[in-house]
């Protein structure tokens, strides 16, 4: 592949806002798509006031989302400029994507209904809970959804504990993965019918999807997952360790790992303790396992019992913070935080590579309606 950006020439709309719309849209831009984002002429993109910290008039989730895209400033509720928006989906744009609330874009004539207009049309709608059932006219929220779907239940310290939200925003940016993938699907089945069509996912169908091992816990039978802190259910040990200068992640998640820890710690014996010798012993006796194990940490430093455990091939990993994870070696040596232009905001680079290179970053973040006089020609 000669380029990192297979998806050239193709035009996309995003009539999207917050996260999920946004970053389905950054995916296809970053693979060279060109991603005209339209925003309301008053105030934009919500996420923009999302701080602070601000660059450029914008916060971390507007810079992080929006880069490599052209904005475009069009309210839907004006019958003149909705008619604009829709003429430039009609003649320019291969696929739309759109994030707003249940029926809205429909309401102002640039909904799924276009397809009828321009049959090759792609339209994926990035919903709340989804069309169809009792719920699809809500609005929806990340948090809301890791909630609402389970995630929060299994997040955290102990069920005794309150409720944690996974810090990132896993559902709304999940979503937009799969808005993303179901846009390039739909792109390759039209270069063989011809049609476009309608691609639809939603925070809670996503949310659900990331529940997917408890849920199969659940159809088995089992007790309810309960929250295992660093850990993971089914799995000792798998979890972060005290040191003296930290926490340190070990996964011995096999056998023949928890063997190797075990001649490690200079307690061979207990690979072959019936307590301990299954994964399957371990995790149903790990209050009697794991502060043999923590014990053993607490007399090291995170580097000399990373070190240590790394000569024996037993997977580690020290609790890092985002500051040292972005001056990370390893992350600097892929590439992954990229500068971009002069004044944009270094961000996260998509995490793929064509033939070792990855999508560039071609352009900062826009401001509102930056585009209009190239788009609209207004």
């Amino acid at each position: 592949m000669s380029s990192a950006q297979p998806l050239a020439g193709y035009t996309i709309v995003e009539i999207g806002h917050s996260v999920a719309a946004p970053y389905a849209g950054l995916i296809l831009a970053e693979l060279g798509a060109e991603v005209i984002k339209i925003e309301n002429p008053d105030g934009g993109d919500a996420a923009r006031g999302w701080g602070p910290p601000f660059a450029n008039g914008a916060g971390p989730h507007f810079q992080a989302f929006n880069r490599n895209k052209k904005s475009v400033a069009i309210d839907v509720t004006d019958p003149t400029q909705a008619q604009q928006l829709r003429e430039l989906i009609v003649t320019r744009a291969d696929a739309v994507i759109c994030n707003l609330r249940a029926g809205s874009a429909s309401k102002y004539g640039i909904g799924p209904e276009l397809n009828q207009l321009k049959p090759e049309l792609i339209y994926c709608e990035v919903g709340a809970f989804g069309s169809g059932g009792p719920m699809s006219h809500k609005p929806g929220y990340d948090p809301l959804m890791q909630a609402y779907c389970g995630i929060m239940s299994v997040t955290g310290e102990s069920a005794e504990r309150p409720p944690i939200r996974v810090g990132v925003s896993m559902v709304d940016m999940g979503a937009g993965l799969w808005g993303a993938l179901g846009v390039v699907s739909a792109l390759l089945e039209r270069e063989k019918t011809g049609k476009g069509g309608l691609v639809e996912t939603s925070l809670f169908e996503t949310a659900v999807a990331w529940a997917a091992t408890p849920v199969a816990r659940n159809q088995m039978g089992a007790p309810p997952q309960l929250p295992q802190g660093s850990g993971a259910a089914g799995i000792v040990p798998y979890q972060a360790f005290k040191t003296q200068d930290g926490w340190l992640v070990i996964g011995a998640g096999n056998d023949r790992l928890f063997s190797s820890l075990c001649k490690v710690m200079d307690r061979a014996e207990l690979a072959e303790d019936p307590r301990f010798k299954r994964n399957g012993d371990r995790v149903v006796n790990q209050r009697d396992l794991l502060p043999l194990i923590e014990a053993y940490a607490k007399d090291f430093t995170n580097h000399a019992l990373g070190e240590i455990l790394d000569q024996h091939n037993i997977p580690n990993a020290p609790v890092q913070t985002i500051a040292q994870i972005v001056q990370n070696e390893q992350t600097q040596a892929l590439g992954m935080i990229q500068s971009g232009p002069q004044g944009a905001v270094p961000t996260v680079g998509l995490p793929l590579r064509f033939d070792g290179k990855r999508p560039g970053y071609r352009t900062a973040a826009p401001g509102i309606g930056a585009q209009n006089d190239e788009i609209l020609g207004n």
